[in-house]
């Protein structure tokens, strides 16, 4: 099972210039309370980095980060904000092992096709030091489906999620939900995930 949707990545390539330029700030709330749980200048790989904003955060306050995306196009943007290396990198190539105090995937494991998404939170795990912690945040609901510019989104719900990082071994596991928004500006229910391996 492919954990990449192309429809999504095509849109992610053709409007790479528009998704990186929009000025979005850092996602500072959930920023600050995912590193508040990691040491002094701890190693994050950070899955999805978008235009590279939440990456030049946790930069500036001394954490040796790793940013990576999926779409070519976008990982360069994103290398050309922050001026390291950003590598291009798909989720079922996370290969990894004991490697992260922490993985931040703010909104991108959302558009993983929920048969694939067991295999990728699990290459997450191996990627992590014991210990290493996990933030990822999904938009909520109760079935796939595709928003209205056609990506793709595995909305699931808590109880889903629970059963899903269950499968695993965290010693910790807190789902909050909040709303918010995204690329669309449609009000959306979102549901912010934190794991520590055990």
């Amino acid at each position: 099972m492919t954990a990449r949707d192309d429809d999504t990545i095509g849109f992610y390539t053709d409007n790479a210039g528009a998704y990186t330029s929009r000025g979005q700030a850092p996602d500072r709330p959930q920023l600050e309370e995912f590193l508040a749980r990691l040491p002094d200048g701890a190693t994050v790989l950070e899955l999805g980095c978008g235009g590279g904003q939440d990456s030049e955060f946790m930069l500036a306050a001394g954490f040796d980060v790793h940013p990576t995306d999926g779409t070519p196009d976008i990982a360069k943007a994103a290398e050309a904000r922050l001026g390291i290396p950003v590598k291009t990198l798909l989720f079922e190539d996370i290969g990894d092992s004991d490697r992260y105090d922490g993985v931040w995937a703010n909104a991108c494991l959302l558009h993983v096709p929920r048969p694939a998404l067991p295999g990728i939170i699990g290459r997450i795990h191996a990627a992590l030091k014991r210990g290493g912690v996990f933030y990822a945040s999904f938009k909520a609901g109760e079935a796939e489906g595709r928003d209205t510019f056609g990506r793709y989104y595995n909305y699931p719900s808590k109880a889903w999620l629970e059963d899903l990082y269950g499968q695993l071994g965290w010693t910790s596991l807190e789902i909050e939900a909040r709303m918010g928004s995204g690329y669309d500006k449609l009000p959306t229910d979102w549901l912010h995930v934190t794991a520590t391996k055990s």
